[in-house]
């Protein structure tokens, strides 16, 4: 298997002169796989079930869930990609198949990324508005508008990477068979690049941190809530901004250098900075918001004491299900009426103690 550390690439610096720039795209390629594959193997599973038990919540008209549920479309959707970049990156970053499968592919990637980033943030409004304007907001929360907001934010997105279409760096079938490899930055890509970091990163960063520290101050007045419920708050708050700093802070970052670098071509031509130093943290950083995707089910859903319980509820009827079922073989028709009687009353027992009105967070607080 021929084992290749790193490709050559011509950079024009003048009319009359050129500079070879190695570019590494070599490295990092275990731990890009690797990570890939971790996060398929973590999301795919739990977006599913998110998927599922938020929808549940969406009959119950959650308005929240109509959110959380787009959200994990669309990491479901995100995530269908990796498989497609893993199988490139350890090709050494060559494409084995059309143009169009590279666009097609590269497009879904970064328009769900920012879809997801907008949902976000719409999630963390969402809460913010039902915590702090409790009594308000119960005339002007409605899932229609949770839906066509969530549908316009698709849109948007979709039209506004329409451009990816026509990029050059998406001739994957032709050349050197790569597939939006950063290459030299044209004016429109430097501008698109510049958009992602204010409108894709900065702006929702600003929206989340506020919104979180709205909720926390407000859920910390409360005087009807327990320590151990304001902890909660206090931990997710803290962890929705970490993470999307962890996840999407380092790539905006090298973004934001590229398209900076542009704006001086013969230094980064005479020095190959990028190719030198940012590119394999360039592709790390793509690596790491992917994992935004994983996270989001455990974070948002999966850690909700209501989706727990509903989770016991539906293991425990399983468990009794099964229960009965070896009852009825083993005994006659009488005493298996006899005990899926008292199986029944049993049942009946745990689901009052289950909802019984002890004071809880409210919901929207800490998810759903």
């Amino acid at each position: 298997m021929m084992h290749q550390l790193s490709v050559t690439e011509t950079v024009p610096v003048s009319n009359d002169s050129l500079v070879q720039c190695e570019v590494p795209y070599d490295a990092g390629r275990l731990p890009l796989v690797v990570l890939y594959s971790a996060v398929l193997v973590v999301g795919l599973p739990s977006n599913l079930l998110t998927l599922y038990l938020t929808w549940l919540q969406v009959w119950r008209g959650n308005v929240l869930s109509v959110y959380l549920w787009s959200l994990s479309l669309c990491d479901l959707t995100y995530l269908g990609t990796l498989p497609l970049w893993a199988t490139y990156v350890n090709r050494h970053h060559e494409w084995p198949w059309s143009s169009l499968a590279c666009k097609v592919t590269g497009y879904i990637f970064f328009n769900n990324m920012y879809v997801s980033i907008f949902l976000l943030v719409m999630v963390s409004i969402d809460r913010y508005v039902a915590v702090v304007y409790c009594v308000e907001s119960r005339g002007l929360r409605r899932q229609r508008h949770a839906v066509a907001v969530s549908l316009g934010i698709v849109l948007l997105v979709a039209l506004g990477h329409l451009p990816v279409f026509s990029m050059r760096e998406g001739d994957a079938a032709t050349g050197d068979r790569r597939c939006f490899e950063p290459s030299r930055s044209s004016s429109v890509v430097t501008g698109f690049s510049y958009t992602r970091v204010v409108v894709g990163f900065l702006i929702p960063l600003l929206l989340l941190i506020v919104t979180n520290h709205r909720i926390l101050s407000s859920v910390q007045l409360s005087t009807g809530l327990r320590r151990k419920q304001k902890d909660h708050v206090r931990r997710l708050a803290v962890a929705v901004v970490v993470l999307f700093l962890v996840c999407f802070a380092p790539y905006h970052l090298i973004l934001l250098i590229r398209a900076m670098l542009s704006h001086f071509p013969r230094l980064d031509s005479n020095t190959c900075l990028f190719e030198r130093k940012l590119y394999t943290p360039y592709t790390i950083s793509l690596g790491l918001s992917t994992i935004n995707s994983a996270v989001n089910p455990i974070l948002y859903v999966l850690s909700s004491d209501n989706i727990r319980k509903e989770l016991s509820r539906g293991l425990m009827q399983l468990c009794s299900c099964r229960r009965n079922q070896n009852l009825r073989t083993q005994t006659d028709s009488s005493q298996n009426q006899k005990d899926a009687t008292k199986n029944s009353s049993e049942e009946s027992k745990i689901t009052k103690t289950t909802n019984s009105p002890a004071q809880r967070l409210p919901e929207e607080a800490t998810g759903l």
